[in-house]
């Protein structure tokens, strides 16, 4: 998948792959007007949406009603250094779920293809070239 990455005014950086542009921005406190999320808040989002889709697929595949579950996520930051810590992602499921499922459920998250690549990072390989 290749994604054009711009630069449309201000702080805002915007990528565009298929027919989707994601928008990103800073807060004002960081140059930006907050017209959107910053990169790393949608980076964090990005894991806990990739989860839920693999717990929406769990329960798709099982007929398991999915009204009243959520993902609660919770990032701990390390406050001298600004260094994510801990990624907690709660599975809140009503009492009517079947808690036979939980283990199973919590499987599935995990399965979350952002959370593999985390565990196991990918090679970067940034550079420069000159377009005409």
């Amino acid at each position: 998948m290749e994604m054009i990455i711009d630069f449309p005014g201000g702080a805002r950086v915007d990528a565009h792959f298929g027919p989707y542009t994601v928008m990103t921005d800073q807060p004002p406190m960081g140059g930006g007007a907050a017209s959107a999320p910053t990169p790393f808040a949608l980076f964090l989002a990005s894991l806990g949406t990739c989860a839920g889709i693999y717990v929406l697929g769990f329960c798709n595949q099982r007929g398991l009603p999915t009204e009243g579950i959520r993902i609660i996520q919770r990032v701990q930051t390390d406050r001298s250094t600004g260094k994510t810590e801990n990624i907690e992602l709660e599975i809140q499921v009503p009492p009517t779920f079947p808690d036979k499922y939980y283990s199973a459920l919590i499987r599935s998250a995990e399965q979350c293809k952002v959370k593999q690549l985390i565990e196991n990072p990918p090679t970067f390989n940034v550079f420069t070239n000159v377009v005409a």
